[in-house]
C-alpha cells in the first residue's frame, strides 16, 4: 500500500487523517514553511501517537478534490473521527466544506503553518465553521495536538 493511503493496524477506534493537495510533498516542499519532516514521517508520527491514544489511525493524501469529498462521506457514513488538513482546498472548496458539514463524529481542521501569518488569501477557511476545532501553526505538531483533541472529545 502506498504512503498516500496508509492503512491502520487492527486495534482501537478508527480515525482518518485526511490530507489535501501537495501534502504528499512534505520534506521537499518549501521546508522553511512546512518543515523537513517527510510525508512518511508524518504518517509514522500520526500512527504512533494514535496507537498511544487507543486509535487505529489511517492516513490518506490526495490532490483530487472529489476523492477528498468521498473520504469525508465515508467518515460521515461510518461515524469516523477525522483530522483534516485540506491544504489549498481550505480557502475555496465549498464542496469539501459541505461534505465536512455532514460529519457524525468530531472533525479537527489542521494546518502545519499559521495561515494568518501568510498571504491574505489564506486567512479564510471555509471549513472552520463546520469543524469541531482548528489547530494551526505548530508544524507537524499540529497533527499531534489534533489527535489529542480528538481523544478529549471522544472521552468526554
Amino acid at each position: 500500500m502506498s504512503a498516500e493511503h496508509a492503512a491502520a493496524p487492527a486495534g482501537g477506534r478508527r480515525v482518518l487523517v485526511l490530507n489535501g493537495p501537495n501534502l504528499g510533498r512534505l520534506g521537499s516542499r518549501e521546508p522553511d514553511v512546512y518543515g523537513s519532516t517527510s510525508y512518511t514521517g508524518l504518517v509514522e508520527a500520526c500512527r504512533k501517537l494514535g496507537a498511544e491514544l487507543g486509535f487505529d489511525v489511517e492516513v490518506r493524501e490526495t490532490n483530487d478534490e472529489g476523492e477528498l469529498i468521498r473520504w469525508l462521506h465515508e467518515a460521515a457514513d461510518g461515524a469516523l473521527p477525522v483530522v483534516l488538513n485540506p491544504g489549498a482546498f481550505t480557502h475555496y472548496s465549498y464542496g469539501m466544506r459541505d461534505a465536512a458539514a455532514q460529519r457524525t463524529a468530531p472533525l479537527i481542521e489542521v494546518h502545519i503553518s499559521n495561515p494568518y501569518a501568510r498571504e491574505e488569501f489564506r486567512h479564510t477557511s471555509v471549513v472552520a465553521a463546520v469543524a469541531s476545532g482548528t489547530v494551526a501553526g505548530f508544524g507537524i505538531g499540529s497533527y499531534r495536538l489534533a489527535l489529542r483533541a480528538l481523544a478529549e472529545e471522544l472521552t468526554g
